[in-house]
């Protein structure tokens, strides 16, 4: 057995048996805390839920009306002149959205194109160096209240843009 393999076997056990030694040495009531701790995931979660409603509401709607295919074929010869594969295109655009309708994308076109093929491994490594921008700001800003988010937006999709572009530059490079 090897040594990764036996860290990830032991790892959370040893995590947990050091926080309950924590706990005693400080004679704090760990079981009380957890369930406290639990409680209030619990209404963090609640305070969620109209957040991520609305936004897998939106990237419905803009998946199932056709919108995001349109523009696409629209801009697609644009696409062809800056050597950007129109076909990764949707999944740029809505990785940055939400990551569960990024990793469907990116199993379409996985299915459609193969693993191996130049889209399947570009597809993959935007999908593994990109944030949910959007999602995060939404779900997580929303949750706490902070309404004045601009800055943390131009920040967090200008870091997608470059690792879009850098997937594509890196991709290229390699299994161009």
């Amino acid at each position: 057995m090897g040594l990764i393999s036996l860290l990830s076997i032991w790892i959370i056990p040893c995590f947990i048996l050091i926080v309950m030694i924590a706990a005693s040495i400080r004679k704090l009531p760990a079981y009380d805390l957890f369930v406290e701790g639990g409680k209030e995931g619990v209404k963090t979660a609640v305070s969620l839920l109209p957040f991520l409603v609305g936004m897998i509401t939106a990237i419905s709607i803009l998946r199932s009306s056709g919108a995001l295919d349109a523009f696409v074929s629209l801009i697609a010869p644009l696409l062809d002149f800056i050597g950007f594969p129109a076909e990764v295109l949707p999944l740029a655009l809505i990785r940055p959205i939400s990551g569960t309708a990024a990793l469907g994308m990116t199993t379409e076109i996985i299915a459609t194109y193969g693993p191996d093929s130049f889209i399947g491994r570009l597809a993959s490594v935007m999908q593994g160096s990109t944030d949910t921008t959007l999602y995060v700001l939404t779900i997580y800003f929303g949750a706490i209240g902070i309404k004045k988010i601009r800055y943390a937006l131009q920040a967090g999709l200008l870091a997608d843009l470059i690792a879009i572009l850098a997937a594509v530059f890196l991709v290229t490079m390699m299994f161009g």
